[in-house]
């Protein structure tokens, strides 16, 4: 089999079926990536997930630029998709759950969150790209720790210290002898839990799309020999079948992200009871 380990795609490789050749299936080398500048060893390297990431964030804000440079009251094309994105996240996601006056100085963030990840994930079906860079674990990891972070630095600006930790604990003293016990699953949900599904929700929904999406699309060119050949053409089906499916799953994945980074934001400016 002549595939790079680091990198298995179905035309990098001239095994088929009936070759006398195991099947080529995806795994964890199809998420590893030699470095385009640097060395690994030395952790001091640049790779195609940072250089999709560093493409993606130009991407995004390039579009918001071009559709904003210039705005017109009667919105052209670009400005009127930019807006409809920017006012559905505003409105849909913000609002709903945090109010207008409360929300309002949140919606930079939220919004730009959104479509970056949107981006980061809608790279997995883009020719060439073809790799989600959220199904790198240190990717929502970061973007999980900005939500946290900000989670807890409101929870004691608004709250206080003491106030702070009956909110993140869920102090209720209605709770009578439970009350040790509910406020420690409380505290090891809010702060350990939390963050960490937070980033986890995302990662394995992008890794496990991505290994499918890899898997058909191999399988597709594996089976092209023989009888095979018939069932390669169902693999490819199913390639076309998992893209569009993946399509929908990356921008929901995308709003879920930022919905529950809104409703962290919303139990840090609540009133605790």
């Amino acid at each position: 089999m002549s595939a790079d380990p680091t990198q298995v795609l179905a035309f990098e490789t001239d095994c088929h079926i009936f070759d006398g050749c195991g099947f080529p299936a995806p795994g964890l080398h199809s998420f590893l990536f030699e470095p385009l500048w640097g060395d690994a060893d030395s952790n001091l390297y640049f790779n195609k997930p940072m250089l999709l990431a560093l493409l993606g964030s130009l991407v995004v804000i390039g579009f918001f630029w071009a559709a904003f440079r210039k705005p017109k009251v009667v919105p052209g094309k670009l400005q009127m998709v930019a807006e409809a994105g920017y006012d559905f996240i505003r409105r849909g996601v913000v609002y709903e759950t945090l109010g207008r006056k409360e929300g309002e100085k949140y919606v930079p963030l939220i919004v730009s969150m959104f479509f970056f990840i949107w981006m980061m994930n809608l790279w997995s079906i883009v020719p060439l790209a073809q790799f989600p860079v959220t199904s790198i674990i240190a990717y929502p990891a970061v973007l999980a720790l900005i939500v946290y972070v900000l989670w807890v630095t409101l929870t004691f600006k608004r709250h206080g210290f003491v106030g702070a930790w009956k909110n993140i604990t869920g102090y209720n003293k209605d709770l009578g002898p439970v009350l040790p016990l509910a406020m420690l699953i409380e505290f090891f949900s809010n702060l350990l839990v939390r963050p960490f599904t937070h980033a986890v929700r995302l990662f394995a929904n992008m890794f496990a799309g991505h290994t499918l999406l890899v898997l058909f699309t191999i399988a597709s060119w594996y089976l092209l020999n023989g009888i095979g050949i018939a069932y390669a053409g169902v693999s490819f089906v199913m390639t076309i079948v998992m893209t569009v499916f993946e399509l929908f799953i990356q921008a929901l994945q995308a709003y879920v992200f930022v919905l529950l980074a809104c409703t962290y934001i919303q139990g840090a400016l609540a009133e605790h009871h």
